[in-house]
């Protein structure tokens, strides 16, 4: 594992496993590579640098420059601890940042009722 900066080659967006799971559910194909830190509960998405900075979604934090990310190894895809819950792969790297905000604000509508 290494700790890396975010916002040169991605921006990470840390989110509660509980937040995390139907949205990742509701991406299924069109997700990105994914960090689960299953000691935390936290599932973080790598999106485009500069992506999301804007954002204003209950516990959902992005990280960008000046915040740094703990990265498994690329063959490291199971726990216990920090993992690659999806895969980093040529065809798998970023997420489409529009397509992540509308799974996680319907995550969030879906777990406030």
């Amino acid at each position: 594992m290494r700790t890396v900066p975010a916002g040169r080659w991605w921006n990470a967006v840390r989110v509660p496993l509980a937040l995390g799971t139907p949205a990742l559910l509701s991406l299924g194909d069109d997700t990105g590579a994914v960090i689960k830190d299953g000691y935390g509960k936290i599932l973080y998405w790598l999106i485009p640098p500069g992506d999301a900075g804007d954002w204003r979604l209950p516990d959902v934090q992005v990280l960008g420059p000046g915040s740094h990310v703990a990265v498994p190894p690329l063959r490291r895809t199971s726990g216990p601890g920090l993992y690659w819950r999806v895969p980093l792969s040529r065809d798998r790297y970023w997420t489409d940042s529009e397509l992540l905000r509308q799974a996680l604000s319907a995550a969030a509508v879906a777990s406030a009722l």
